[in-house]
């Protein structure tokens, strides 16, 4: 027959598992933190966009510093041509393409996809305007609008017949917050839309009114 629990041993134990719990719930604590702080915030109206250079998909060289000394230019960061409301966007500025150039601006795609799905985009949405492949994602990590995709996100992808790793390539699994960014002559951003629900996307007016 086993001796009863003492009054000093009930409360030892119930001290060890209390600070065994506390210990968790810290620990726990600190990880979504750190979760939160790693969420890409974009930059902000005022910030002074940084310069990148990269081929397009015609194999021509964009430098943002060289395209300001035309005027303003228009940023858009896509997810990939698997995604209808990417392609619904591009699709929607390609259409109004006459109408950004009038207002003295270019318009400048940046994509974490491979150059080969970048031509599928292309046939997909018509666009004529270049388009960037990210390659190891350094505009994305200057800008802040990239983000690694959670494994179980990936994987509910992959089942719906969607493979983010393979359509990016050597950019594995990281997307971008679809954001949009008005840059004037002067490297300053005077525009931003910036949502992390992936379905909005701004209004071409909006942009336009923003020109």
């Amino acid at each position: 027959m086993s001796k009863p629990i003492s009054f000093e041993q009930e409360y030892i134990f119930y001290f060890s598992y209390m600070k065994t719990f506390f210990t968790l719930a810290i620990l726990l604590f600190g990880v979504l933190s750190a979760s939160a702080q790693e969420a890409p915030e974009g930059l902000f109206i005022g910030s002074k966009a940084p310069d990148f250079k990269a081929k397009d998909q015609r194999g021509n060289e964009i430098r943002l510093k060289d395209l300001l000394k035309n005027g303003k230019v228009v940023l858009v960061f896509y997810r990939g041509q698997w995604c209808p409301y990417c392609n619904r966007e591009l699709k929607k500025l390609e259409d109004s393409l006459q109408l950004i150039i009038g207002k003295g601006a270019t318009l400048v795609a940046v994509t974490p996809e491979k150059p080969d799905n970048i031509t599928k985009t292309v046939e997909k949405t018509g666009a004529t305007f270049s388009i960037i492949c990210d390659e190891k994602l350094k505009i994305m990590k200057a800008y802040d609008v990239d983000f690694e995709v959670p494994e179980n996100t990936v994987t509910r992808y992959r089942n719906a017949g969607i493979d983010i790793e393979d359509n990016n390539g050597t950019n594995g699994k990281y997307l971008p917050v679809p954001a949009v960014y008005i840059i004037d002559k002067e490297s300053n951003i005077t525009y931003r839309f910036f949502d992390s629900d992936y379905r909005k996307r701004p209004d071409i007016k909006e942009i336009l009114k923003n020109l």
